[in-house]
């Protein structure tokens, strides 16, 4: 069997089409079809078309999702820091919160316009599965039993990722949320961060995922990475009259851009971009 595991698209439709594309080459290229997509949270918040991201992810044959933070941020009502009591300690802070502010209302206002919400209230906080060689596999956003949180990432210490991956009840703990490609054996657990699909802070600014394929002999996980117009994304948050462009903008031109390793990659990159 094979799944397609991608996280964070974050309304970014541009960059979730080319990852949908460079997982139907790798199809292609090795004659197997997907057998199930697993969407791992934080679809459409802080980006400039969660419509369209939907409908698409939606669309697509056997597919699960689990909630991201920001999933909840757009449901529940809750928001990420700095809270107002931050911007009362520290004024310099009132820029930033008047951005998280505008851009969750955007989007959550385009949802309840369009009849999406309950489609978010329904998400689930985890998927698993028993893949054909026994491994037990975990799908979350940001850790076993949290859809946010410190997640997992390769700049923290064993000591803490294996604390965030110990008693999970799987073999194969699969995340997002960091926004950042991770492949660690933590004791028992094999522990993957796809990266994201948008607002990227890896170097090329490319957006990831993961194919893994299984049988009854074991599974093979790779990481992909498939580059995608980042200057239209720009323009896109324009078209559009985001309320809060600079913030998305800024992970497009790289500026979050991070020195960590990562994993090995087979890349399919788009030449002119």
């Amino acid at each position: 069997m094979r799944i397609a595991f991608f996280s964070d698209i974050h309304g970014n439709a541009i960059a979730l089409e080319a990852v949908l594309a460079d997982i139907a080459a790798h199809c292609v290229a090795d004659a197997c079809d997907v057998d199930e997509y697993w969407v791992l949270g934080d679809l459409v918040a802080v980006g400039p078309q969660p419509i369209a991201v939907l409908e698409r992810v939606t669309a697509l044959p056997n597919v699960r999702f689990v909630r991201g933070n920001t999933d909840r941020y757009v449901t529940v009502g809750d928001r990420p820091p700095p809270y107002l009591d931050d911007v009362l300690a520290d004024p310099a802070r009132l820029p930033a919160f008047a951005e998280v502010a505008q851009t969750m209302a955007w989007t959550q206002g385009a949802l309840m316009a369009t009849g999406w919400l309950p489609f978010f209230d329904a998400l689930p906080i985890e998927q698993r599965l028993t893949l054909p060689d026994g491994t037990h596999l975990l799908g979350v956003h940001g850790s076993p039993g949290t859809d946010g949180g410190r997640g997992l990432r390769p700049d923290y210490d064993d000591e803490f990722l294996h604390q965030q991956v110990a008693n999970c009840g799987a073999d194969l703990v699969i995340v997002g949320h960091t926004h950042w490609p991770m492949n660690r054996r933590l004791g028992g657990v094999h522990a993957v961060n796809l990266g994201s699909v948008s607002n990227p802070q890896v170097p090329d600014r490319s957006a990831w995922y993961a194919i893994l394929d299984a049988d009854n002999g074991g599974y093979d996980l790779r990481h992909h990475a498939a580059a995608y117009d980042n200057a239209a994304v720009i323009a896109t948050l324009t078209d559009v009259r985001h309320p809060a462009p600079a913030f998305i903008a800024r992970h497009m031109r790289g500026e979050f851009a991070r020195d960590w390793p990562l994993p090995p990659v087979v890349r399919n990159v788009m030449r002119g971009v």
